[in-house]
């Protein structure tokens, strides 16, 4: 499993449609490779159908080759659809790859499992599949339940304790220039790893 984080960073509303252009695209390479996706978290833009940023996981053989082609700053040429007028035509977003969790993280964890709540049938109404993991030294508590199996529940909720201590060590080094900076603050805009263009968001190369 593969966590990726797409990002407008603090870019305008044009750079949260570039957000959701790009999931909607990866979500289509990932089906066309056989490739499972699953979007965990979102926080949707300003306007309806954008996105601030996202979090999903790519699972299956081409997962780690869709990872590399997509991670690093994405850039979108095409001219403004709220402000025909506006004279800038680049909007960059940023995606990272979330980090492997520590060998020593799982035995910092206390793990608890439940029975999953909402739609899912059968499965979900009669078997304690999901997981709620809580990191003790921090009180970091996340509650997984998207994943079939307790096993798959709990490898995700560690990958999910995993990203949020990063994310807590990276406001407190406020000065740092990590590398998953781009993420939350600044998107690189003058290398940009893939470039798409109008309004259908092709692909060039």
């Amino acid at each position: 499993m593969i966590l990726l984080q797409f990002s407008a960073a603090q870019g305008p509303e044009e750079c949260c449609l570039a957000v959701a252009k790009a999931l909607t695209r990866l979500q289509a390479e990932a089906e066309a490779q056989g490739a499972r996706l699953e979007l965990l978290e979102r926080e949707d833009g300003p306007r309806p159908g954008t996105l601030r940023s996202a979090l999903l996981s790519l699972e299956g053989e081409a997962a780690e080759a869709l990872a590399t082609r997509w991670t690093g700053t994405l850039q979108w040429r095409a001219a403004s659809p709220y402000r025909p007028r506006h004279p800038r035509k680049n909007w960059f977003i940023g995606v990272a790859r979330c980090p492997e969790p520590a060998a020593e993280l799982a035995g910092e964890i206390r793990f608890e499992t439940l029975r999953a709540s909402g739609p899912g049938g059968q499965h979900v109404n009669r078997t304690e599949s999901a997981v709620r993991a809580t990191h003790l030294a921090s009180g970091i508590s996340v509650k997984v339940q998207s994943e079939r199996s307790q096993h798959a529940n709990k490898r995700l909720a560690l990958r999910l304790i995993a990203l949020k201590l990063e994310q807590l060590a990276e406001r407190d080094l406020a000065g740092a220039r990590a590398a998953r900076r781009l993420l939350h603050h600044q998107v690189a805009r003058g290398n940009p790893s893939r470039v798409f263009v109008g309004e259908r968001f092709e692909a060039l190369g």
